[in-house]
């Protein structure tokens, strides 16, 4: 059994851990409001991106630009995996890298070849080990970024596409539902293939455009590739301080139990040390009045 000292040092030890994660938890807790604020004002200029997208995509054929074209043949395959720079957060990050990697594994077995931009320490040094080739990668970005972050990622995509060094595009992040749930998600961003409405739709939503709908795809869809890179930087920041507040609040609860077990065990090892001191008392009185 272990001594009083050591039983006394482990719940000191203990006590400073759960300081440690009640303070990351609090900063976690600011830094999520920040975050969670920026997503909820940019989803809806992304979502009606998108509608306008539709819209536009649906009234002009496949090849009206390089970026709606859908190649026959598909030989390599781009996989942006966005994860955060730090850890402490759960199974936020293993959980994206996870669903880039079993996509890869999918594209792989259809004979296609997956090139990596890993985007955030984490998932970098995930796919490092997995010897995936990395075509880009940023690290130490997610504390602090913006939309030129979004803008020079799109840039390069493009132009890897374009040049067809990749025929396909694929992002995997981390989307933010609530503080209390966040997921893995996977989408496709090139070649863009917005979901067609229904013949009812189009035909009430009658628009005249100005300039071409050609003109303005070749002006939107490249921006429209951004903003949905900048989207999944936005949610899969507000997912790693909610992951990271809800690890350092379930630590901090371990903490308290581990601290109560503890304690336990200390009364129990320090009644049994009373009890043999005074079992040494007794028997030495009793050894004396024997003489």
């Amino acid at each position: 059994m272990a001594s009083l000292r050591d039983i006394q040092q482990k719940i000191g030890a203990v006590k400073k851990t759960k300081q440690i994660t009640k303070a990351m938890n609090m900063v976690a807790s600011a830094k999520l409001r920040k975050a969670q604020f920026r997503i909820e004002r940019f989803r809806p200029y992304a979502d009606k991106y998108f509608e306008t997208i539709e819209e536009l995509s649906s009234r002009a054929d496949s090849n009206a630009h390089p970026l709606l074209e859908t190649r026959e043949e598909i030989q390599s395959v781009g996989i942006i995996v966005v994860t955060s720079d730090k850890g402490l957060c759960g199974s936020f990050n293993i959980n994206i890298c996870n669903a880039a990697l079993n996509l890869a594994k999918s594209k792989e077995s259809e004979g296609k070849k997956v090139k990596m931009i890993c985007i955030g320490k984490k998932g970098r040094d995930f796919m490092r080990k997995r010897k995936y080739e990395i075509v880009e990668a940023q690290a130490e970005v997610m504390n602090n970024f913006d939309f030129q972050l979004a803008y020079d990622i799109g840039n390069k995509v493009i132009d890897k596409y374009l040049v067809a060094e990749l025929d396909e595009v694929h992002i995997a992040y981390g989307q933010f539902i609530n503080v209390g749930k966040q997921q893995a998600k996977e989408a496709q961003i090139l070649p863009v293939e917005p979901e067609s409405g229904s013949e009812d739709e189009s035909a009430e939503s009658e628009f005249i455009f100005e300039p071409s709908v050609e003109g303005l795809l070749a002006e939107l869809l490249p921006k429209y590739v951004k903003v949905q890179i900048y989207r999944g930087l936005l949610d899969t920041s507000a997912s790693e301080h909610a992951a990271r507040m809800n690890a350092m609040d379930n630590a901090t609860k371990n903490c308290d139990e581990l601290v109560d077990n503890l304690s336990l065990v200390y009364n129990k090892a320090r009644q049994a040390s009373i009890t043999t001191e005074l079992m040494d008392i007794v028997g030495g009185a009793e050894a004396l009045k024997q003489g």
